[in-house]
């Protein structure tokens, strides 16, 4: 039996894998056609989002969350992925590997494997080979995959896109409550999360996120990580909604990870029950196909325009001569 060149990536080999993730993170054209093959393979996994501000001990929570997974069925544990994408470091353009330092519990067990990989400028929080990480996880068989964000505040939503379970980590004491309630940010929570629940304010920032909860709620339709989802004539509005529950945790001592896996578990439960697994699957595919359409048509369209012609309608823009709308309908009409 000849053996498939993607094999060692389905039987989840490490180094295998290592190789691949980079390959895939470099947007080569060996990952894209490694990445076709391995597609019928995935759709297996459950993707699980982390986000929220900077400080509030993502990275940490992540960790725990982790170990949860491990630890739950001894006979027949979760394998877990983590994708943590770190801020670019000004000198290589690489990661700076931050998330890895909060995540030595989990060095050497078989069944996790920790990638980082540097945001690169990439608004959202997300870099654009985040997606591709994750099919190669799916494909390999790891059941529970963790996408941590930079941490960039409000332009976090694009975590929304790809993840199932979206978590909005928050934490007392930023010296702002509005920080912790900005609606952009909040209505892609499908759990919401009070880290480092032992600190001062831990009351306030709860009554407050509880507040806006209280208005955010949608009354015909239910909006899911930004689409507007009509409610199944089979069922009421009130079995459909989700409530996001609002759920305190210490990551540094495991209190509270115990609750939000099953809070995680139980969201997981419900998308399926009301069909908002796939939907949201439709979604997120539906996004990643106009992500890369729109890529993929201005380079080709780029690639037909000598580089003088488009040089020089830059320096019309660069002297007010021309508008970006007007230099748009000129090289669409090929008359630039």
């Amino acid at each position: 039996m000849v053996k498939s060149s993607i094999d060692p990536i389905l039987s989840g080999e490490r180094m295998a894998l290592a190789r691949l993730l980079t390959e895939v993170e470099n947007d080569s054209p060996a990952a894209r056609r490694t990445l076709d093959e391995l597609f019928p393979h995935t759709g297996k996994a459950h993707l699980i989002g982390v986000t929220g501000a900077p400080g509030t001990g993502k990275s940490s929570l992540v960790n725990q969350i982790a170990l949860h997974y491990r630890r739950a069925d001894a006979a027949n544990p979760n394998r877990v992925a983590i994708v943590a994408v770190d801020p670019t470091s000004p000198f290589t353009g690489g990661a700076v590997l931050g998330d890895r330092v909060r995540m030595r519990d989990l060095s050497g067990d078989p069944g996790v494997f920790i990638r980082s990989m540097a945001s690169r400028g990439s608004l959202g929080g997300l870099a654009q080979a985040t997606a591709g990480m994750v099919q190669v996880f799916d494909a390999a068989g790891f059941e529970i995959i963790l996408i941590e964000t930079v941490g960039a505040g409000q332009t976090e939503v694009d975590i929304a896109r790809l993840a199932h379970t979206t978590l909005v980590v928050e934490s007392p004491g930023l010296g702002d409550d509005i920080q912790a309630i900005k609606a952009g940010i909040l209505e892609i929570a499908d759990i919401l999360v009070i880290n480092k629940a032992d600190l001062p304010g831990v009351d306030n920032a709860e009554s407050a996120l509880r507040g806006m909860l209280s208005l955010a709620r949608p009354v015909e339709n239910l909006i899911h990580h930004g689409q507007v989802m009509s409610v199944p004539e089979t069922e009421s509005q009130e079995d459909s909604q989700w409530e996001p529950p609002l759920l305190r945790t210490i990551a540094t001592d495991g209190t509270g990870v115990e609750e939000l896996l099953a809070a995680i578990d139980q969201h997981a439960l419900h998308l399926r029950r009301t069909g908002g697994w796939k939907q949201r699957e439709r979604a997120r595919l539906e996004a990643e196909l106009q992500t890369l359409l729109t890529e993929t048509l201005v380079e080709e369209f780029r690639a037909r325009i000598p580089i003088k012609h488009y040089t020089a309608l830059v320096e019309k823009l660069v002297q007010r001569k021309l508008s970006p709308n007007e230099a748009v309908k000129l090289l669409l009409k090929g008359k630039a």
